[in-house]
């Protein structure tokens, strides 16, 4: 099938395919005797697994690292069970970080609500951010 059928199909832009095929993503098809690139049928199911991966997180060079054991003939569920712990490890700290960011902002505007602009020195910039 042709570029543009497969982009159909598969829900992307002809650009994003042809990036994924520079990316290593997508192998490169074969080409017509009129140099048209001729996908094959799994190029649809190989780009529906892109797209889910992406959504799910992964990089694109984890989900090359997925590809090529799949492509050697194994099977990536180990792979990508790692890849998952992994992901929702980072989310994990990601949002013990972003709770410590918000206690530290719940104390800044509770400061903020307390101060009295009036009072601030000419000297100073902000003491609401002041931290000694």
């Amino acid at each position: 099938m042709r570029i543009g059928e497969l982009a159909t199909r598969a829900g992307l832009s002809t650009k994003a395919i042809r990036f994924y095929e520079e990316s290593g993503l997508l192998p490169e098809p074969p080409r017509t005797p009129g140099g048209y690139r001729d996908y094959p049928e799994q190029s649809v199911v190989r780009l529906s697994f892109v797209r889910d991966a992406q959504a799910a997180g992964l990089t694109l060079a984890e989900i090359r690292s997925v590809l090529t054991l799949r492509d050697s003939g194994q099977a990536p569920c180990g792979r990508v069970g790692a890849l998952i712990d992994q992901h929702l490890a980072d989310i994990d700290r990601r949002i013990a970080e972003l709770g410590e960011a918000r206690s530290a902002l719940r104390e800044l505007a509770r400061r903020a609500a307390a101060t009295d602009p009036d009072t601030c020195a000419e000297g100073d910039i902000c003491t609401i951010l002041k931290t000694s």
